[in-house]
């Protein structure tokens, strides 16, 4: 179990309603994410049985109905820092963009430090594991270290047909501070619809027809992000997908099919009893 050493406080707005959100982030004695919301009576919890969507974002909800939702880049950061035991007081039902990816997250977790915890264990797998859904594909092969390669086609001169790869030797901060991303051409009527208000040019990439909106931090920085995106959503099984001794191959997917996959990996635990090793 490992927490943050002392209390963190952020704000910012929510990249779909542009609303401003404060969020306190408390030390806990007890393994688990909750999200306390406002003035609900109980926390959300943080494992992908709470997601009740995936458009566009994953949310969370509770037993009575208490949303939380953007979680995603939340996730990855404690996936990177190895937290598991938070109490995350917010008074908005979406958490913060900050610059669109993990990295202030992250920072934040650096700054306060952890407790020690107790040492990380790797998953090991028994067989591989997949799901897919028509161009959509994502599997698991067990391997002696973790490699995740993710495969993307848009409609984009450099985004076509190309793939990036991430294993733990490679600086994790080209993931990390990887930022979110959309086509330009569809912002106007997303904002139509009164989802993306807190889209801005240093929050999101944005695709154009030749290029991007802005300077990439890193090359092919939006499928990285989509690598940020399905360490955050794995790790909603409890599990921290930087501990798989495995290769993850995606294709094409988003959240609803990370939020599939969780489920699978998850039972997959369950059932056979997963092996894990120091």
């Amino acid at each position: 179990m490992k927490t943050v050493s002392k209390e963190i406080k952020i704000s910012g707005k929510g990249l779909m309603s542009g609303l401003d959100c404060n969020v306190n982030i408390f030390p806990s004695g007890e393994k688990g994410i909750k999200f306390y919301v406002s003035a609900a009576k109980t926390p959300v919890i943080a494992g992908y049985k709470n997601v009740v969507s995936t458009d566009n974002c994953v949310t969370l909800a509770n037993s009575e109905n208490t949303r939380v939702t953007l979680v995603e880049h939340f996730m990855g950061a404690c996936a990177f820092a190895g937290i598991d035991s938070l109490d995350v007081c917010v008074d908005s039902p979406e958490l913060p963009i900050l610059d669109g990816s993990s990295m202030e997250w992250y920072s934040h977790f650096m700054d306060a430090g952890t407790d020690s915890g107790s040492d990380t264990e790797q998953v090991c797998f028994e067989k591989p594991l997949a799901v897919a859904d028509n161009k959509t594909n994502l599997a698991l092969i067990p391997a002696d270290e973790l490699q995740i390669t993710y495969c993307v086609n848009f409609n984009h001169p450099e985004l076509g047909n190309r793939y990036t790869v991430f294993d733990l030797s490679q600086d994790k901060a080209r993931i990390i501070e990887a930022r979110t991303f959309g086509f330009l051409k569809d912002l106007e009527k997303f904002r139509q619809a009164g989802m993306a208000l807190g889209v801005n040019h240093e929050n999101t990439v944005g695709l154009t027809e030749d290029g991007y909106t802005t300077e990439l931090r890193s090359e092919f920085e939006p499928i990285k992000h989509k690598i940020l995106d399905l360490i955050g959503d794995l790790y909603l099984t409890g599990l921290n997908p930087l501990d798989f001794k495995a290769h993850i191959i995606a294709k094409n997917a988003g959240h609803k099919t990370h939020v599939q996959f969780a489920k699978l990996i998850y039972a997959s635990a369950m059932s056979e009893n997963l092996t894990s090793v120091e």
